[in-house]
């Protein structure tokens, strides 16, 4: 073979090597599949109540004994939950009872002739947000009772814990309260900076009293007992605000 020949077989050579080279790539690492994204744990929804409903007396539980009765609280499922906890709170002496189940229902004994509120908190592993129900009340059937003590009175304004502006050094309490038997009458309003207040600043069959008198850089505190026409009564836990 001649040299030119030689010379013609080795560029060729070189030329494919360079192809070769070029085509196959510098990435000595396997190809991979992208990585997928996470799906994202979404927020749990809010449940709706539905037994005991709100504002009545619960007449339909398994009586135990005199004291007792189991009440089976329902409520409708909620998206995204796989846990609720049912939170009830006796309106006699503020004991709390807390429940966790996966499913719509729980059965709970509690005292008869007692009012109560209660309401549903949706959660869903793995995510740290909460869904949280309507608050309901009710009364638990006691035996042979006809007429039934108000529920306690709730703070509408100034909200516990608020810090208000007190124009003219005068302020607004107002509240709402409820009754199975529909009989409020009267409501007391007890007022003063004291822990428990025993100050009544009078009497209203109105939910609200005007232009309570109040200094400024203050915290108060007040109650209201309510009364019904069988001079049944309920106190209200003691609401708090401090004034600019």
């Amino acid at each position: 073979m001649k040299l030119k020949d030689y010379t013609y077989l080795l560029l060729g050579l070189l030329i494919a090597f360079c192809i070769l080279s070029s085509c196959g790539g510098g990435n000595d690492t396997p190809n991979e599949s992208p990585e997928l994204p996470i799906e994202q744990i979404k927020n749990p929804g809010i449940a709706t109540l539905v037994f005991p409903e709100d504002n009545t007396e619960c007449n339909t539980g398994e009586i135990i004994n005199e004291n007792k009765s189991n009440v089976t609280f329902t409520w409708t499922t909620s998206e995204n939950t796989t846990n609720y906890e049912v939170n009830l709170k006796n309106l006699h002496n503020n004991n709390t009872i807390k429940q966790t189940t996966d499913i719509n229902e729980a059965t709970i004994a509690i005292e008869r002739g007692t009012p109560y509120e209660w309401y549903v908190i949706s959660s869903n592993v793995g995510n740290s947000t909460i869904g949280t129900s309507a608050i309901w009340k009710f009364y638990n059937e006691g035996q042979g009772v006809t007429n039934y003590a108000p529920f306690p009175a709730q703070a509408i304004s100034p909200k516990r814990g608020e810090n208000i502006d007190a124009n003219d050094n005068k302020v607004n309490l107002e509240w709402i309260s409820s009754d199975v038997d529909n009989d409020i009458v009267q409501y007391e309003i007890l007022f003063d900076n004291s822990d428990n207040p025993t100050t009544s600043i009078g009497t209203t069959s109105d939910n609200i009293i005007s232009a309570v008198s109040v200094n400024s850089n203050t915290v108060y505190k007040w109650k209201v007992i309510t009364l019904d026409s069988q001079n049944n009564s309920s106190t209200s836990e003691i609401f708090e605000f401090k004034t600019n």
